[in-house]
């Protein structure tokens, strides 16, 4: 879509890439759309250019395939501005859709306190609509019992399901156990 801004120069001519504009019409004649929308029906190309400059605006063929060609009187400038607006509202939406994966770190033997703490933080981010990743990392002898560390992951979870819903269920991948908890608040 912004390929619609760059121009280049050919023939001493400067040509628009996706529209064809005023003098760069070469065809005889066209089916003409007024300013306001209303059908002007067939005109010969010069007088609908003489109607374009008279009313201080432009004429831009709108579809080229048909026969003959649909043109339209329009403030070019302003439609082209409209169109890059368009476009930068469509890209705002787009990164507002755009979820975060937040990572939380806790520990086979962590105090309740501390995982209240973790569960805050959690809580805030879920409810920002981001999901969260909580993991333990398995350190010597910890390896030989890992239901501890799912059982504290189940904790957590306890504490953090009023603002999620588990996604990934706590799995051991090597020495670390992860979940993931996916956010109930749309973003």
């Amino acid at each position: 879509m912004l390929s619609t801004l760059f121009f280049y120069l050919r023939e001493g001519i400067i040509i628009n890439k996706e529209h064809i504009i005023n003098d760069q019409i070469r065809v005889k004649e066209v089916r003409l759309i007024g300013e306001n929308g209303e059908q002007l029906g067939i005109v010969p190309t010069n007088s609908a250019k003489d109607m374009a400059y008279n009313a201080g605006l432009d004429i831009v063929l709108i579809s080229t395939t048909s026969n003959p060609p649909v043109a339209k009187i329009m403030d070019y400038g302003r439609f082209k501005y409209e169109q890059i607006k368009k476009v930068k509202e469509q890209k705002k939406a787009q990164k507002e859709k755009i979820v975060e994966l937040k990572e939380i770190w806790l520990s086979a033997t962590i105090d309740t306190n501390d995982m209240k703490t973790k569960a805050n933080n959690a809580n805030k981010f879920l409810k920002a609509g981001d999901k969260v990743r909580a993991s333990i990392k398995l350190k010597g002898r910890q390896m030989a019992r890992p239901e501890i560390a799912v059982k504290v992951m189940e904790e957590f979870f306890e504490l953090v399901k009023d603002n999620g819903v588990m996604e990934k269920e706590p799995n051991l991948d090597g020495r670390n156990i992860s979940m993931i908890i996916a956010s109930n608040i749309k973003k």
